[in-house]
């Protein structure tokens, strides 16, 4: 093990700068063999430990658990570990290969689905050559991309079970969140065949209706904004189901003086599932919200409830769709269901909460208001939407070059 960490402090004492391109690609693959042959290494000793229930010594029930707590790994990570080291001793073609360097810790993991146990059952009752099952697969890794060993351990699970009961598609969904410091999650979710369709058709749904002119978003960028949107909608349609005797809804904790100081304030507001927002994103979301004021004391304990009211009334919000029919920002399609009701003055300035003062916008587009972008109503009725810098943003054939007024389109698919 020594002459192992020894090894690897030269490789990262070596000077990459005067490599290039082939240079650097030569020397990535032997890394990647080295990769995969420790993965194997790892998956064969904690197999080892958790038949001889080592992590006890720990104080922990485990390898999964110990894998998590002393290695720090994720507990999706930490199970695949322990899965493929359980593979390893049924599917002795796969651990050749991974000890190689020939198949990756991914694909071992994969392929070790078809070792689990309620599959060695029925391969066991229906004389299936699980040995054949293991070279084919193998070879399947060895030389074909991941996503195909995927589908071919699919199919072959799919042979295996095809005349049993149709298994329940919602044992196998997750969906793991992941808060950080600032307040932002990430996560990953896994969904059966038809769980993922409705996902599917949902989000494209909204991000077909809310592609605009010039659109510059990535794939992702815009399936992201059509996940918030698709929850816009739920918890404004007030049908979602009730929360300890509420609705559920994004509730905002800042400090009045936050709230009228024109300042960005940032971390001066407190969410409701404890991230912390700036007091100018509060002042956003509370365009279109309902404000109530509650007095607290010295000691943080509330001394006096004011009255909730209704930032934009009803009667100015129907009206507001009745004139603009949608989100006013040029190039933008959604409709009314998508949009808040925006403060063209801020009512934190001053700004009237009336018709003449209002804007309706999707929850894209009121962000981008919030940030420099301007949307103003001609005397003829109609809107127009200019950058920060003042350029007007319009849509159909565009000039480039000197004098333009916006960015060109992108090329017809």
């Amino acid at each position: 093990m020594e002459q192992l960490l020894a090894a690897v402090e030269t490789l990262a004492a070596e000077d990459l700068a005067p490599l290039f391109g082939p240079a650097l690609l030569d020397r990535l693959g032997p890394l990647l063999v080295a990769q995969n042959r420790l993965a194997a290494e790892v998956a064969r000793t904690v197999r080892e430990a958790e038949v001889s229930g080592a992590a006890e010594v720990d104080g922990l029930k485990t390898m999964a658990s110990w894998l998590r707590g002393h290695a720090h790994l994720s507990a999706a990570e930490a199970a695949r570990v322990v899965r493929t080291g359980r593979a390893l001793a049924q599917l002795p073609g796969m651990a050749a290969a991974l000890a190689a360097g020939t198949v990756t810790a991914e694909q071992a993991a994969v392929i070790g689905r078809v070792a689990e146990p309620e599959h060695l059952t029925r391969a066991a009752e229906q004389d299936v050559d699980l040995g054949g099952v293991d070279t084919v697969l193998t070879q399947v890794a060895i030389t074909r991309p991941h996503a195909d060993v995927a589908r071919a351990v699919h199919h072959y699970l799919d042979r295996l079970d095809a005349d049993g009961p149709e298994p329940d598609p919602t044992g196998g969904r997750r969906l793991v969140i992941a808060r950080h410091a600032d307040g932002s999650i990430s996560g990953r979710f896994d969904l059966d065949a038809m769980g993922g369709e409705k996902l599917q058709a949902a989000l494209e749904s909204l991000v077909q209706a809310g592609r605009g002119a010039g659109e510059e978003r990535t794939r992702g960028q815009q399936l992201a904004d059509a996940l918030v949107q698709l929850c816009d909608n739920q918890l404004a349609s007030g049908q979602l189901p009730v929360l300890r005797g509420h609705k559920p809804q994004v509730i905002v904790k800042v400090g009045i003086e936050d709230l009228v100081d024109p300042a960005t304030g940032r971390g001066a507001a407190e969410l409701g599932f404890g991230a912390t927002v700036s007091a100018a994103r509060a002042r956003w979301l509370a365009c279109d919200g309902a404000v109530s004021r509650i007095v607290l004391g010295p000691g943080g304990m509330p001394l006096e409830h004011g009255r909730t009211v209704r930032l934009v009334p009803p009667h100015v919000r129907r009206a507001a769709e009745v004139r603009d029919g949608g989100c006013v920002f040029t190039g933008c399609g959604a409709p009314t269901h998508w949009c808040d009701v925006h403060h063209l003055l801020a009512w934190i300035d001053g700004g009237q909460t009336s018709l003449a003062n209002s804007a309706l916008l999707c929850e894209r587009h009121h962000t981008k208001v919030h940030h420099g972008f301007r949307v103003e109503r001609q005397p003829d009725g109609r809107w127009r939407t200019r950058r920060p810098d003042g350029s007007e943003i319009r849509t159909g054939p565009l000039r480039t070059g000197p004098g333009r007024t916006g960015p060109p389109l992108p090329a017809a698919a």
